[in-house]
């Protein structure tokens, strides 16, 4: 029990010495901090690192070489630079890419679609494809697929109508059956 004794007065002194240092030296020390980081939580961890190297090392506040507060505020702007140094010394950090690999888009749809167009269009007549590759196909309007087709406006209309039922018709059937006559 007796070996405990001087380990537990060491303890207190201890404890006594970084909290005399925070009353005497905290505030100037977190302002200095906070100077130089810019940033209030991370100034608090500066100066409770600074507190833990002045704990660790008690004989550097007493050998005479200068004012106790000049080596806390010292400790405090190493601690800060080697901070920022570490930062520069990491490479800088990029988002996490994606867990899923993007998936290109299968085109097979689109071409068997414009296949099943194409020889839908070709089962047309020729009248009723002339005014659907003038309307849908080129864009125009109907005064102007007319005008192209040499026809009235009204026919490209009656015709438009007409090849789009047509076109779904034939669209449902498989080249070279024939529509029953029912």
């Amino acid at each position: 029990m007796a070996g405990l004794r001087p380990v537990r007065r060491q303890a207190v002194a201890d404890e006594a010495l970084v909290r005399s240092l925070y009353e005497e030296h905290g505030r100037a020390m977190l302002a200095y901090a906070t100077q130089l980081t810019r940033d209030r939580a991370a100034a608090e961890d500066v100066v409770q690192e600074a507190l833990v190297r002045a704990w660790r090392h008690p004989d550097s506040l007493v050998n005479g070489k200068g004012s106790v507060r000049g080596w806390l505020l010292t400790v405090v702007r190493n601690i800060v630079t080697d901070t920022v140094r570490a930062r520069r010394a990491r490479p800088t950090e990029v988002a996490e890419s994606p867990t899923e690999v993007a998936i290109e888009r299968d085109h097979a749809d689109q071409v068997v679609t414009s296949m099943v167009v194409m020889d839908s269009l070709n089962r047309l007549s020729r009248e009723h494809r002339e005014v659907l590759e003038q309307v849908y196909l080129l864009g125009s309007t109907v005064a102007e697929a007319a005008k192209a087709l040499g026809i009235p406006p009204g026919t490209v209309k009656s015709r438009s109508y007409y090849a789009l039922r047509a076109l779904r018709d034939v669209a449902g059937r498989p080249a070279g059956v024939e529509r029953s006559a029912s």
